[in-house]
């Protein structure tokens, strides 16, 4: 998992659009935009990663304070 490749989906896709890659992924099709990752794995972890704070930003969420919080709990999984 990369942050900046999480942080520039989130910033330049619309949840709509985010959604529509991961469903592509999900049916082994090629999402309209480039995802970055080694794999679909990993491709699939920053879609997912970028849908959770543009759905915090949906919430209310400034995207800075979103993308902190889900910094912050990959680090609280990992540890």
């Amino acid at each position: 998992m990369k942050l900046p490749v999480i942080r520039n989906l989130a910033e330049q896709h619309s949840l709509d659009a985010l959604h529509e890659a991961e469903n592509a992924l999900l049916e082994e099709e090629t999402p309209s935009f480039e995802v970055g990752g080694d794999d679909e794995g990993e491709q699939l972890t920053h879609l997912l990663g970028a849908i959770w704070i543009r759905e915090q930003m949906a919430a209310g969420m400034e995207f800075k304070d979103a993308f902190r919080a889900f910094a912050q709990r990959v680090r609280d999984s990992i540890s």
